[in-house]
């Protein structure tokens, strides 16, 4: 199965980033943590960023609230794909501060971003990444996308009752 980096400016962000980690772990999907401060860890960051891939990780979530550099600085050294997850922090402006800071990358340095506090779709896009070139993820993600449908059938079915 494949590997996913799951990391975050610092422990406030893991509630949200918390919803990445399961849906990995749903998928059989190999999860690795880790606290990685843009600003506070920065030789931790560089060297994070510089070997992920060497560690076998082929894809990372980077969350991150307030100025949110993480996962832009990380795409900076990463030949791997990174997903921006934007945290709404004590300390942001409503979340759009960090959603912009991910979102508004110069060109050549692609980070796929989710939505505010999204990083349940960051956990699924990156197992769609994996799943492109490994099977049996996506036989889970395509059991997965089934069970989204059928409860959205079985809701209008309720509906109607």
């Amino acid at each position: 199965m494949g590997k996913v980096a799951v990391i975050m400016g610092s422990t406030s962000d893991l509630p949200v980033m918390q919803e990445a980690i399961e849906i990995l772990k749903g998928f059989d999907i190999e999860v690795e943590v880790d606290i990685v401060s843009a600003h506070r860890t920065p030789e931790k960051l560089f060297d994070f960023s510089k070997t992920a891939h060497e560690k076998g990780i082929q894809v990372i979530i980077a969350g991150a609230g307030g100025a949110a550099h993480l996962p832009g600085m990380v795409a900076s050294m990463s030949p791997l794909p990174v997903i921006g997850v934007p945290v709404k922090s004590r300390n942001s402006i409503d979340g759009w501060d960090s959603v912009l800071s991910i979102l508004q990358m110069p060109g050549g340095v692609p980070v796929a971003t989710v939505a505010l506090d999204g990083a349940k779709n960051a956990g699924i896009l990156a197992a769609q990444i994996i799943g492109s070139s490994d099977k049996c993820v996506l036989d889970k993600i395509l059991v997965y996308k089934e069970g989204l449908k059928q409860k959205v059938i079985e809701g209008a079915k309720s509906l109607k009752k």
